[in-house]
């Protein structure tokens, strides 16, 4: 099973909704698409949304939720619009920027980078990935793959993207923003453990002391 309809459609909102908030914070379609770097950071938000698409992640409270981690969704949702149009609007005035063209392209690189791996876990987990906090049918802890380094390679993958985005316009601002992202990134980390390990005890304790939670080697 794929993406239902509805998902589908919200990934490609998201997508578009973004990509027009960089747009217009960047003061529009010439000034933006005048940097071939932002150009090519365009077409990466479009090839992940594409691919976003063929994978089966979903918003299903499963058959078990941790439903006071939803706050984190609403702090998310803030973040990401302020993300989208701020560093472009930054960039555009000059405000807190820094580097060259070497910046804008290093940022391409990692938010092409974090978003691959962003998405790579929800191929991987399938219907078993939600954007709530919940245990899925037939739930199976999975501990191989990128797995067996890191608990949390999507979190991961979404700071790299981030830390990317905001270096493709060469954003101080953006690299903030980025930061505000880590306390509600571990909220949201805690909360699923704890739902991982009441519903695998023994195994996800093993499993958890044999990996790190989110960076190898530092966290």
């Amino acid at each position: 099973m794929k993406l239902t309809l509805k998902m589908a459609v919200l990934s490609v909102a998201g997508t578009l909704a973004y990509l027009a908030l960089a747009i217009f914070g960047r003061g529009g379609v010439a000034a933006f698409f005048a940097h071939p770097q932002l150009a090519a950071t365009a077409a990466v938000l479009i090839a992940l949304g594409v691919a976003a698409l063929f994978t089966e992640g979903n918003i299903s409270s499963g058959e078990r939720e941790d439903r006071s981690n939803r706050w984190v969704l609403g702090v998310f949702g803030v973040l990401g619009l302020l993300m989208g149009y701020l560093p472009a609007y930054a960039d555009r005035i000059d405000f807190w920027t820094f580097g060259g063209e070497g910046v804008r392209w290093l940022g391409v690189a990692l938010f092409a980078a974090g978003g691959a791996l962003r998405l790579w876990p929800v191929f991987v987990l399938g219907r078993r990935f939600s954007g709530l906090v919940a245990i899925q049918r037939d739930h199976k802890l999975v501990t191989t793959g990128i797995y067996g380094l890191i608990r949390n390679p999507s979190y991961l993958g979404l700071l790299i993207n981030s830390v990317g985005w905001s270096l493709a316009f060469r954003s101080g601002v953006g690299l903030i923003l980025t930061a505000l992202l880590v306390p509600p990134l571990i909220a949201r980390i805690r909360s699923e453990e704890t739902l991982l390990r009441s519903q695998f005890g023994a195994q996800y304790d093993a499993y958890r002391a044999r990996t790190w939670r989110l960076l190898p080697g530092i966290y």
